[in-house]
């Protein structure tokens, strides 16, 4: 079966190199849809989909299917009707996320960000810093990015304890995070935003965490209570690596921008060259799957 397939205007390109026997109508994210446009069977939106246009999918006749870019599906969870599917773009940007993480743990331990600091004063300052090898690292979140975490950690000689919303298979539950933490010396979030994990990593969460833990988020802002993290980098306590921040953009204001024991990118944990590329193969791939009668591998269902 041939759909109609709603393309970003500025990403016809990559649709056209990686989509084929589709009729492919490219849009401008913030115009309403019209003419060919409103009778699509698949829509793909922009990397950050805004509620208007969600709005405006909603009310296509037609629409089987909305194929995202991301892995994230927040913006979308809940707002499909029945016979919709929403599928991610999972396994497009694992590899470059789980190098992301290992990066800023790897950085942070071997005090990288210092030694930058030092070289534009000319200031030799040899000193012997901290490794990741031999450290407890809990991966909360055992899905593709997850295990391709572990695997580069474990590479690295660190020790990986995985953590899934229901365990099984060597993945320990959710529920069993309170016992886990303190035994850890650090912890990284790769999980979807959803009503169960947003706000997951509390006050509680992170007083669990021991003395020089490290907490690295490279799932979403709300995941993480900012003000509760905010106290406890503050205090020295614990270090972070955030990708991800709430609120995000981090206005240039913000505290968290004036902790010294914290490392922050701007949401770009996935962004390298042949991003587009690699999402558009995957989104094909979920395209024909529907388009064949079958589930897409990427399917959300409850969210994950």
């Amino acid at each position: 079966m041939a759909f109609t397939v709603l393309v970003p205007r500025d990403h016809l390109e990559y649709a056209e190199a990686a989509i084929h026997g589709h009729r492919l109508v490219p849009y401008e994210p913030g115009q309403p849809f019209t003419g060919d446009a409103a009778g699509a069977e698949v829509l793909i939106p922009p990397f950050l989909s805004d509620a208007d246009l969600v709005d405006r999918a909603v009310e296509l006749p037609k629409l089987r299917l909305v194929q995202l870019l991301t892995v994230g599906a927040e913006a979308w969870l809940g707002r499909l009707p029945d016979g919709v599917a929403l599928s991610t773009a999972r396994g497009a940007h694992s590899a470059a996320t789980a190098e992301w993480v290992l990066a800023v743990l790897l950085a942070g331990y071997r005090e990288l960000p210092s030694f930058v600091v030092d070289a534009p004063h000319g200031r030799w300052r040899q000193r012997a810093t901290d490794g990741l090898f031999g450290k407890r690292v809990l991966v909360v979140g055992a899905g593709d990015v997850g295990s391709r975490v572990a695997i580069r950690l474990r590479a690295c000689d660190a020790g990986v304890t995985m953590v899934g919303r229901r365990g099984g298979d060597g993945v320990h539950p959710v529920s069993e995070l309170p016992s886990l933490l303190p035994e850890h010396d650090a912890v990284v979030l790769i999980v979807p935003l959803t009503e169960e994990t947003r706000g997951m990593v509390d006050a509680a969460f992170l007083a669990a965490m021991p003395d020089g833990a490290v907490l690295v988020n490279a799932a979403r802002g709300p995941v993480v209570h900012t003000d509760a993290l905010l106290a406890e980098l503050a205090s020295g306590r614990l270090r972070a690596a955030l990708d991800v921040t709430d609120p995000e953009p981090l206005p240039p204001e913000h505290p968290l921008w004036t902790v010294q024991n914290v490392i922050i990118t701007p949401h770009v944990a996935g962004s390298v060259f042949g991003l587009y590329h690699r999402a558009y193969r995957v989104a094909a791939a979920q395209i024909a799957a529907v388009a064949d009668g079958r589930q897409p591998d990427n399917l959300v269902r409850n969210g994950y």
